[in-house]
């Protein structure tokens, strides 16, 4: 009878056993569900975070803000000193430190004329290309009725193929024109709208009737 009261016992802890570790089995794969659609909508994020800082990089040297080879000269710049100073540590005279100076010296003037190079072939491509901003105002200008950032973006896009224009881009540089007060913005609803801005004209005429009255 021991034995048996003693297999009866067992077999309820292996049940008992058995019924945890599936639970644990399915809260366990149920808890890496949710973690990986977690870490595949962060992966999704920051793929987007990547993408609208390219385009912002793009849209800045195209508005002409701050060149970004200024910022590289200065970070290759510390790379000629710490090659001057390594120099004379490998070498076993001052003349091999006096001859590494001398050949690290003509690098700076080349650096900088690369940059100004590179300036002057952005400053062509820029004059060459309308801008983004020149882009907006002159299809708001065209414009009889308000068009929400989506639309200007789907327009822009059939006029110009061969640029890459996104709706968040669009929609910054509209509200950039509105800060400025070249554009207005209105909401319809949920939906926003913008128009250019109403230039009054008479401002040149007063000169002249103030000459006149002379």
């Amino acid at each position: 009878m021991s034995e048996v009261s003693s297999n009866s016992h067992s077999t309820e802890l292996t049940s008992q056993y058995i019924a945890q570790v599936t639970g644990d089995l399915e809260r366990n794969a149920k808890e890496q569900d949710r973690v990986g659609a977690e870490i595949e909508a962060l992966q999704e994020q920051l793929r987007a975070l990547q993408h609208d800082h390219i385009v912002l990089v793009n849209m800045q040297d195209a508005l002409g803000g701050p060149d970004s080879t200024p910022g590289a000269e200065v970070a290759t710049a510390p790379s000629v000193p710490h090659q001057a100073s390594a120099e004379p540590e490998q070498s076993k005279g001052k003349k091999a430190a006096a001859t590494g100076a001398k050949k690290t010296a003509p690098k700076k003037p080349a650096a900088k004329a690369s940059s100004v190079k590179a300036s002057s072939v952005k400053a062509s491509t820029t004059a060459a290309k309308p801008t983004l901003v020149e882009l907006i105002r002159g299809h708001l200008e065209k414009q009889s009725e308000p068009r929400s950032a989506a639309e200007i973006t789907t327009a822009l896009t059939q006029a110009h193929p061969d640029r890459s224009v996104k709706t968040t881009v669009v929609r910054t540089t509209l509200e950039g024109l509105v800060a400025k007060s070249h554009a207005h913005r209105s909401k319809q609803g949920s939906s926003v709208f913008y128009t250019t801005a109403v230039t009054s004209e008479p401002a040149p005429a007063e000169p002249q009737q103030e000459a006149v009255s002379d």
